[in-house]
């Protein structure tokens, strides 16, 4: 080939493009969607799902009680941190709880969905004691004791839970039946709504309302039942505001917009904070609406304050979060075959999920003002608690998914073989010993050096002898086999003979006494 020729191939192989080098890293897309459509269906993803979302809450809510308090505990005379160490405590003590709720298994609240509604009734009784019961802005609803106070009402919306779901899963083929859709179930929900209600607390009832209906609508109760349940809760809400002056007037102001004294001060407050934090927010900390202007700020208006300092993408992130827990809770309540569980998850999500809608609403002024935290992030020892230990019975529940628990200890037991660590020998030299072995051999070495190759050479030799005596030995077999021919002709002829002799001896008597 002529140095012409040789440049022509060069110029005309630069334009050659290998199939693979237009995506040296393959596809992307097609990876990521397949890698996203086997998350998906991992039968562990309501699991892991549950714990990064509650993670994120809880942070999220640990962070804006910080920002949201400092200001006034510093002007109280307090330690700024003071907010965050008071919830900060109950997040540890709600993590007991959760760990707890997430270890035992689903039979164990089953059995005790009777004595947990007992337990729960109990405390909220305690509301009612002289001297131990507290009231907060009209509503008999708290506990006071060594001057901690708790909300009763809170647990009350666990157990309520979870023996519904016991319940109704036990009623479930007769719930056709109005005897046994009556009883014990009206009872014992009229008596945990009526026990919230006689403090007054309108909000808390009906948050545990959505949860009864989010739990029997779950159940497979009929429709017309559910109907007329749903019809009669709301002309009981109606009569129970309309013969309350302070919950006309909210409901007023929301209607009509039009505020006598400073009856829309909280309302319109929120939303100014809202209005000012735009797209991205002041920043963490940088709240006007805290420094005394909001009430409530970092309670039951803590979302106007994220609304503030984060924006309107803080405000979307955590109504995404919400979001994210609400597909998750769908997806167990569709995955899992248990009738307990499913109707157990079923009140729990329309209590935690509705609970955190209204919140936003009410803040956002989409409905009157309602007293009730957003869950997770507002401040607040006894919802956190409850949330907390909620959020461990749907772990719990998670944990016996179709496949799931193969799919956590393979998980479990890759994530050990990853992080394992081989110990080094014993007589392992130190860095700078092996480096300097490895620069100047030693005197050792040279010598092992030697003597293999003196030990190669004396191999080669005697590969050469061997051939030699190889070829001596053939030549000592052929002359032996020659030999032996002459030998069996020499044998041949002897044995011939012999046998001639044998058979004459054997003839003669006298040969026969010898032998």
């Amino acid at each position: 080939m002529t140095i012409e020729e040789t440049r022509r191939d060069t110029r005309r192989s630069t334009g050659v493009v290998r199939p693979d080098e237009d995506q040296p890293l393959g596809s992307i897309g097609s990876r990521m969607r397949d890698g996203v459509g086997s998350w998906l269906k991992s039968p562990a993803l309501d699991f892991y799902g549950l714990i990064v979302i509650g993670t994120l809450l809880i942070s999220l809510g640990l962070m804006m009680v910080l920002s949201s308090s400092a200001v006034l505990n510093i002007s109280r005379g307090n330690s700024g941190f003071a907010g965050l160490f008071r919830q900060g405590t109950f997040a540890a003590l709600g993590l007991v709880l959760l760990i707890v709720a997430a270890l035992l298994p689903p039979a164990f609240y089953r059995k005790a969905a009777w004595p947990l509604l007992a337990l729960g009734l109990a405390l909220q009784c305690l509301v009612f004691v002289p001297g131990l019961g507290w009231a907060v802005d009209g509503n008999q609803n708290w506990i006071r004791i060594a001057g901690q106070t708790l909300q009763p009402s809170e647990f009350l919306k666990l157990a309520l839970a979870v023996w519904l779901g016991a319940l109704l899963a036990t009623k479930r083929p007769l719930l056709h039946k109005p005897g046994h859709l009556l009883f014990p179930l009206v009872p014992g929900v009229l008596a945990a709504l009526g026990l919230v209600m006689a403090g007054h607390d309108l909000g808390t009832m009906m948050i545990m309302a959505l949860l009864v209906a989010g739990a029997v609508w779950v159940s497979g109760v009929p429709r017309r039942w559910f109907l007329a349940a749903g019809v009669a809760g709301l002309v009981a809400v109606i009569g129970l505001t309309v013969t309350s002056a302070n919950r006309m007037a909210r409901i007023g102001n929301w209607i009509h917009g039009i505020c006598e004294g400073d009856s829309c001060y909280q309302s319109d407050q929120g939303l100014m904070g809202l209005a000012e934090g735009g797209w991205w927010g002041k920043g963490p900390g940088q709240s006007a609406q805290k420094w005394g202007r909001l009430p409530a700020a970092e309670d039951d208006y803590i979302f106007a304050i994220i609304g503030e300092e984060l924006g309107l993408i803080g405000t979307l992130g955590v109504l995404l979060l919400f979001t994210v827990l609400a597909l998750i809770l769908f997806r167990m309540i569709t995955r899992i075959d248990d009738h307990f569980m499913q109707i157990t998850i079923a009140g729990i999500s329309a209590w935690l999920l509705g609970q955190a809608f209204v919140n936003m609403m009410v803040v956002t002024g989409m409905l009157p003002v309602i007293g009730v935290p957003l869950p997770f992030i507002s401040s607040g020892g006894s919802a956190l608690l409850a949330s907390m230990a909620a959020l461990g019975v749907l772990i719990s529940f998670a944990r016996r998914e179709p496949g799931a628990p193969e799919a956590i200890s393979a998980r479990m037991a890759s994530v050990r073989s990853s992080v394992g660590v081989l110990p080094a020998p014993r007589d392992a030299a130190p860095s700078s010993a092996r480096r300097t072995a490895r620069s100047k051999p030693s005197s050792a070495t040279t010598k092992a050096t030697g003597s293999s190759k003196r030990h190669t050479a004396a191999q080669s030799g005697s590969n050469t002898k061997s051939a030699q005596s190889t070829k001596n030995t053939k030549n000592t077999k052929s002359t032996k086999g020659a030999q032996r021919s002459r030998s069996s002709a020499a044998s041949g002829t002897s044995r011939s003979s012999a046998r001639s002799s044998t058979s004459a001896a054997r003839r003669s008597p006298s040969s026969r006494r010898t032998r």
